[in-house]
């Protein structure tokens, strides 16, 4: 725990805040999180993927850290102000109560040019010492940070990322200066401290830049900034139209949604973090600070449902850019945020959270066969297109070649959805491909994509082919579901998702839900696939999906007691949700805010609306 910490809300663990505690902002191009106590422990500078200047949450002692908290120890409470990603933590001590508006802020015309963190103080009840620290690390790089004295705002500088603070007593008009603290080991730190009164207001800034000039943000402009931002989230939420169960966790899950949405290019993160871990013993950490095809395609279809336009046609775009740099062999997995493939897997000396390293950058999925990718890619056309957009005729021409490419891959082993080493048989992807040709389909019915007859009876002949195919070899009636790979007897909870699809919604389906829940279950909660209890926690999405698939069999009773359970018990107090929950602990692990996780519950949402 800092020294400079006197009374968390709740302990740290080594410095460390549970992940379950992490709250979320973001701007549309970065993300911060959030503990309860007010730390922030995350925050890439300026955009997602960038330079981590402040990662304590995977290296306490030297990844960088912004502190703003009592002097004396307190309790917190926090939420999100209603239909925005601005989080407010009021703070409660035996001197009184102060209120913490964080927000990273937008401009008079949208997103800014650069990133700017804003932290309003308000004082509530009799008077409260303040203190805070900002204290820059250099997580994943090796440049170093340095201070330079422009004679008016500090400047902070590490490779090509700058950062400048300032801050001002809105109330009596005069700055607050960033102090001078000691040296650390990896760079300078910025400090100082205030009191609080009823009705008084406190402002720190900080604002960064990457590879480029950075103007110092006027405290006195960065105060309203962000009323103008909870405008501009509660403009978009009005815009979000759900007349259906479960209100609010569905608002919340696709305002997490649009906080991993890349507004620069229109892809749209995994999660806003690297290499947390998905166990507690075995070495499972990950990057998902990159755009998968597949995620991208339920987040076009969630957007959908929503009445939203711009984010599926940003999101579309950058995935015809993914199709582009597809080969005959296969189409890429995932890429960064630019639309540009990654380089491999690189190690770095950070601890990792609560030591559990390593922490990693780039991912080892890169160059993986995923036959499932063509049911992503062809799916997300077909949504988009139903809802009234239109394709250019490039796009038809390649939503062709893919379609072929199906017929041609589908036979082929693959390294499945979960991206296992071993290539095999599996039989969800059997399914994905099936689904591909189906969506080609329906596209070339609606007229959106033209084809001759025989390439039609093409695509026919291959859907009858797959569907053979499994019922041959995906099936296993001794244990009354559908196997993992072709001669196994492990369960694999993806099979789940084509219910949603239309591959399966009958009897079979629902004898699988219920030996997956048999073998795989935990409560509410489901682990990927046969094994996996000895190697990371309970998969959020799974779980979600089972609610989906219990509606698709007609078990809509049994979907929504599910559902409501999950939505009680798996997000943290303020919504947010990771890639796993810990099985008896209900702790996070993994990525967090996590996309496929969000994306499940909307969709476990949106098909028992559509199915009641």
């Amino acid at each position: 725990m800092s020294a400079d910490l006197p009374g968390p809300a709740e302990p740290r663990v080594g410095g460390y805040a549970d992940l379950r505690g992490y709250g979320a902002i973001g701007d549309g191009r970065t993300v911060a999180l959030i503990a309860r106590d007010g730390r922030i422990d995350w925050l890439p500078v300026p955009g997602i993927a960038s330079r981590l200047l402040f990662g304590a949450l995977l290296d306490e002692e030297c990844g960088g850290r912004i502190e703003l908290h009592p002097e004396e120890p307190f309790t917190t409470e926090r939420s999100y102000v209603d239909g925005t990603n601005v989080l407010r933590t009021r703070f409660t001590t035996a001197s009184g109560v102060v209120e913490v508006t964080d927000a990273l802020v937008t401009g008079i015309a949208g997103r800014l040019p650069w990133m700017q963190l804003v932290r309003r103080v308000q004082g509530v009840a009799g008077s409260v010492a303040m203190r805070w620290l900002v204290a820059p690390g250099d997580l994943l790089g090796d440049e170093g940070v340095t201070r330079f004295d422009t004679g008016t705002v500090p400047l902070i500088r590490s490779g090509l990322t700058n950062i400048t603070l300032t801050g001002s007593d809105i109330g009596r008009e005069d700055p607050v200066h960033p102090g001078n603290g000691p040296a650390t080991d990896w760079g300078p730190d910025f400090r100082g401290a205030f009191s609080t009164s009823p009705g008084s207001r406190h402002v720190l800034c900080l604002a960064g830049t990457e590879d480029e000039p950075i103007r110092a943000p006027d405290p006195v402009i960065a105060d309203p900034s962000i009323d103008r931002t909870l405008h501009g989230w509660q403009t978009w939420a009005e815009a979000f139209t759900w007349d259906g169960p479960w209100p609010e966790q569905v608002l919340r899950s696709t305002l997490a949604l649009k906080l991993l949405l890349f507004s620069p290019s229109g892809a749209i993160a995994a999660a806003a973090t690297t290499s947390l871990p998905e166990s507690r013993t075995v070495d499972k950490n990950w990057d998902y600070r990159y755009a998968w095809v597949r995620d991208l395609s339920y987040s076009v279809d969630a957007f959908l449902r929503f009445g939203l336009r711009e984010e599926p046609h940003a999101a579309v775009a950058w995935a015809l850019k993914a199709l582009k740099r597809s080969t005959e062999d296969g189409i890429a997995v995932f890429l960064d945020l630019e639309g540009d493939p990654t380089d491999g897997v690189h190690r770095h000396r950070a601890e990792g959270w609560r030591g559990l390293g390593p922490v990693v950058s780039g991912n080892a999925a890169s160059g993986q066969l995923q036959l499932g990718v063509f049911a992503d890619l062809i799916s997300i056309m077909r949504a988009y297109t139903a809802d009234g957009n239109l394709l250019d005729g490039a796009s038809s021409d390649l939503l062709v070649d893919l379609a072929d490419r199906a017929c041609r891959s589908w036979p082929r082993k693959d390294s499945g959805m979960w991206e296992l080493p071993v290539e095999r048989h599996y039989v969800s992807s059997k399914m994905g491909c099936w689904q591909a040709l189906d969506a080609a389909c329906s596209l070339n019915d609606m007229g959106y994509v033209l084809v001759s007859k025989r390439t039609r009876r093409r695509w026919e002949k291959n859907k009858r082919l797959i569907r053979a195919w499994v019922d041959k070899h995906g099936w296993d009636e001794r244990r009354g579901a559908y196997r993992m790979w072709k001669g196994s007897r492990e369960l694999d909870a993806s099979v789940l998702l084509h219910t949603v699809s239309g591959f399966d919604r009958g009897e079979r389906m629902s004898r699988t839900i219920d030996a997956l829940r048999g073998e795989l279950g935990r409560g509410p909660l489901l682990y990927r696939y046969s094994g996996m209890e000895r190697e990371e926690g309970t998969f959020v999405a799974c779980a979600f999906w089972t609610v989906s698939a219990l509606a698709c069999v007609g078990r809509l009773d049994e979907a929504r007691q599910l559902m409501d359970e999950l939505v009680a018990t798996v997000p943290n107090d303020v919504g947010i949700m990771a890639e796993m929950v810990e099985e008896g602990t209900g702790e996070f692990l993994g990525n967090l805010p996590q996309a496929l996780s969000h994306l499940a519950l909307v969709q476990a949402a949106s098909v028992i609306r559509e199915l009641s």
